[in-house]
């Protein structure tokens, strides 16, 4: 899909601006060059930091110190004189590194020398029976609800799955005041187990670990009512006023023994995977990432992707936090400099050194964590009845259907049934289509493949392109 739009050339264009895009930017135009950060909020942080230029003390001691920690990097980006444009919805990144967004109903577009990709990551899908009621949402957009905009919800919830993530948000939860009718996590003995293998690697990075330990303790304290190594995770639903069914309660059981906890809201979570959309909109190589169950894009050391002046900064590359993607974003920075003649390579490799090996300590948890809160199968390749696609209403049986009929992956799924081509174009059902056809066929998902990703990466009327 090519662009005849007025392009403005600039050196760098940077998209996303968490950790890693507020990095990378920073660093490009401290060294000169004309830098352009796009972004769909309306101020900085992405994710990880949102609203954390308006966030106020309270909130900061709600949220805790590693978010507060976002504010210098925010800082660095503001007084870098990298252009900031904000409510820019990228709906398109050429391999020709074109860019195309939308802001304020309007297209604009970028010609560039180099691009640095920093989307960030997504939660990865979590297909259970009764995962589409309303009243069931993920981890993440309710820490999306408190950090923008302080909201909590109305009724005490009961958070769900595995991950740094659900704790984190609960202890969140405890410090704003907000009661947890309970936690029901699904690590099981043999996890840790597992995990014990890494944990010598874990110990070099104590701190982490550490922190782990005070966010269960806190909700120990608060007395939130905890359950681990929970299976057949089920969402009940009940017919609501306005005759909408909602959901009631969670069902599960935990070494044999059925438990049914009532709750208005139910917050799911099981990790964060990259958010690929646009490495694979690129055709950029991607690998199968058997540790961390997602297709990561091939990059060189610094970010660079086999696509022509194009690099990938942070999450989207691999899973690694939120230090880890700042480090990240200013590596990408660094190479890209060095690219474009901004600066020579000797510096550009002494600079990075420093950075290098902090990244390296900052990923040292990383093995321990994919390995302990790894997810389980029944919660990632669903049974039968359980919708996989929430836009189409695409069943895991159906797809299961649809691979005897000689369905090989997820791009035929869309011929057989529609799947992944609603709203949101795959972002939630993607991994779980991969994993189910790869399930049926017996392969492994590297053999499968992901989606064929195409322009507009986001939803772009007729009107908004023609009106150009």
């Amino acid at each position: 899909m090519a662009a005849d739009f007025a392009s403005e050339a600039v050196d760098v264009v940077v998209i996303g601006a968490g950790p890693a895009g507020m990095s990378a930017a920073t660093r490009a135009a401290r060294a000169g060059l004309k830098t352009v950060l796009l972004d769909e909020q309306d101020a900085v942080g992405g994710q990880i930091y949102r609203a954390i230029g308006r966030a106020d003390t309270q909130r900061k001691q709600i949220l805790g110190p590693d978010y507060a920690a976002g504010a210098s990097i925010a800082d660095a980006f503001a007084a870098s004189g990298a252009r900031h444009i904000t409510h820019a919805t990228v709906w398109q990144v050429t391999r020709e590194r074109g860019i195309n967004y939308l802001k304020d109903g309007k297209i604009g577009s970028f010609d560039a020398q180099r691009v640095i990709l920093a989307s960030g990551a997504m939660e990865r899908p979590f297909p259970i029976p009764g995962w589409t009621l309303p009243g069931v949402l993920t981890a993440g957009a309710a820490q999306i609800l408190l950090k923008s905009a302080g909201e909590v919800p109305a009724s005490a919830p009961i958070l769900a799955g595995c991950g740094p993530l659900l704790y984190l948000l609960g202890w969140q939860y405890v410090r704003a005041g907000v009661p947890i009718r309970a936690l029901v996590d699904t690590t099981r003995h043999e996890d840790r187990w597992r995990a014990k293998r890494h944990m010598l690697s874990a110990l070099r990075a104590w701190p982490y670990l550490s922190k782990g330990l005070q966010l269960m303790r806190t909700l120990r304290e608060a007395g939130v009512p905890m359950f681990e190594a929970a299976d057949d995770l089920r969402v009940e639903a009940r017919i609501g006023t306005d005759h909408v069914e909602r959901a009631a309660a969670l069902s599960f059981t935990t070494q044999g023994k059925a438990h049914r906890i009532e709750a208005d809201v139910i917050l799911l979570h099981q990790g964060v995977v990259p958010n690929t959309q646009f490495t694979q909109a690129l055709r950029a190589s991607h690998l199968w990432d058997e540790a961390q169950l997602c297709f990561t894009p091939k990059t060189d050391a610094w970010g660079k992707l086999d696509v022509p002046g194009i690099f990938v900064a942070g999450n989207g590359a691999g899973i690694g936090g939120a230090q880890a993607a700042a480090l990240q974003g200013t590596l990408a920075g660094l190479g890209v400099a060095a690219q474009l003649g901004a600066i020579d390579t000797g510096k550009r490799d002494l600079e990075a050194m420093p950075h290098r090996r902090e990244l390296a300590n900052v990923m040292r948890i990383r093995p321990f964590l994919d390995s302990l809160y790894r997810p389980r199968d029944i919660n990632r390749i669903p049974a039968n009845e359980t919708i996989v696609c929430r836009c189409e209403e695409v069943t895991a049986g159906e797809l299961r259907k649809f691979v005897e009929l000689g369905c090989v992956g997820p791009n035929q799924a869309k011929s057989f049934g529609r799947c992944g081509m609603g709203p949101c174009q795959g972002r939630m059902c993607g991994l779980t289509v991969t994993e189910v056809i790869a399930d049926a066929r017996r392969v492994s998902p590297a053999d499968v493949g992901y989606y064929r990703i195409r322009p507009p990466i986001k939803p772009l009327t007729l009107g908004e392109l023609a009106g150009e």
